[in-house]
């Protein structure tokens, strides 16, 4: 899955600084996706400074893309090892898409909690003295709130 094909012949290896380049990655994020095995050990000189082929770019970017989209350490893991074994079964990769979906949608649902106390914080407001604001009395006694805001709601998919 992770290929690059340069017209003319083999691309010459890359140095780690013009992957992260290419990658628009930082250089200590190429080395920590070595160490945990998300991007394969590369090659080194003769003066051991790492090379990378190519692909290490794809590789980067589909990890890259992955971290935005807020998938974990692990199920990267599992989605690359999959795009490495293109003729597997999928039901992996829908099932963790299904189960990040699952994960924003708690978030979603507890950002929307946190923005209905705050709105109901801030209207209440202040009009006198800090020992008469219901901002500081509501953020001293959570019982104050209306609705519990501080886990993630479980939503159920419809």
């Amino acid at each position: 899955m992770f290929r690059v094909v340069a017209l003319g012949g083999s691309m010459p290896a890359l140095s780690i600084g013009k992957l992260a380049k290419a990658a628009d990655v930082k250089v200590p994020t190429i080395r920590f996706y070595e160490q945990i095995g998300l991007l394969p050990l590369p090659d080194r000189t003769d003066s051991d400074r790492r090379t990378y082929e190519a692909s290490a770019i794809d590789r980067l970017a589909f990890i890259k893309h992955a971290r935005q989209l807020g998938f974990p350490i692990e199920a990267i893991r599992t989605l690359l090892d999959l795009a490495d074994h293109p003729d597997r079964d999928c039901n992996d990769a829908n099932a963790l898409a299904q189960e990040q979906l699952d994960a924003v949608e708690a978030k979603i649902a507890q950002l929307e909690a946190l923005r209905t106390e705050l709105r109901r914080m801030v209207s209440a407001g202040c009009r006198g003295l800090a020992s008469d604001c219901r901002v500081i009395e509501t953020l001293g006694d959570h019982r104050l709130c209306e609705r519990d805001h501080t886990r993630p709601q479980r939503v159920v998919p419809v």
